[in-house]
């Protein structure tokens, strides 16, 4: 679980990058796209799209594009349709890598991403080869540092909490299930408490341990992925270490 809070963090911190140079812009709109496409275009009733508009004003996302991404999901405007399609491989040393991708041409995105598991030393495998090593859990991570951990325990019983654990890395982790996140979320929100991370992921049942060499082989793997534009999420076993992450 630490290991996949590391990854978590490197991720979140990454974004705030790729947001000021304007690269999750197209990302954000698949999210939205796709939340219209399967709930509707009003963010009242559909916790997903809000959320999902919530993230793209978060990296200044004009409202221009946010209501054109609502329309096309809707069927207001033209283009392909979006779908949801998880793809699963191995990294150096054969750890576990799942990539949860919004793609309007799988034929492009599969071809992509072969190509970029084969250059880094890692394989794209078949649907099912390690999805079973993997739970879909609500994620949400606050600063240790900064935040009441009893009241962030008490509202996560309160509200479908599963569990809640200090991190090695200084995080506080609180996991649900899927169906309890949203819940979860507003109870967080109205009590003020901010968190650094917060999605609906796959977390690794158990972590993989290997050498530092191979383990920053897989870290450049991972990283190469989360920065195709047709992914989601890049979710991993690997067991991340400080001399992996170049000593963060």
């Amino acid at each position: 679980m630490a290991g996949h809070s590391k990854w978590a963090n490197i991720q979140h911190r990454k974004g705030r990058v790729d947001a000021a140079r304007g690269k999750l812009w197209s990302r954000l709109s698949k999210a939205i796209i796709m939340a219209a496409q399967s709930g509707g275009g009003d963010p009242a009733a559909n916790f997903k799209l809000r959320k999902a508009i919530d993230d793209a004003k978060a990296v200044s996302m004009p409202k221009d594009n946010i209501t054109r991404a609502i329309k096309r999901g809707t069927g207001e405007l033209g283009g392909d349709r979006v779908e949801e399609v998880v793809y699963e491989g191995y990294g150096p040393g054969g750890v576990a890598i799942m990539c949860e991708s919004l793609t309007d041409n799988r034929n492009r995105t599969a071809p992509e991403l072969r190509s970029i598991f084969s250059k880094l030393g890692g394989e794209l495998g078949k649907t099912g080869c390690v999805s079973y090593l993997f739970d879909r859990k609500g994620l949400f991570v606050f600063d240790a540092e900064s935040i009441d951990e009893e009241r962030v325990t008490e509202i996560a019983l309160e509200h479908g909490g599963e569990d809640v654990e200090a991190t090695d890395d200084g995080k506080l982790q609180v996991t649900c299930a899927p169906d309890a996140f949203d819940a979860l979320a507003d109870a967080f929100e109205a009590a003020e408490l901010a968190t650094e991370v917060k999605q609906v992921t796959l977390i690794p049942q158990t972590t993989v341990d290997v050498d530092p060499g191979t383990g920053q082989k897989t870290m450049r793997l991972l990283e190469q992925l989360d920065d195709h534009d047709d992914i989601q999420n890049v979710s991993t076993n690997l067991n991340i270490t400080d001399e992996m992450m170049g000593g963060e």
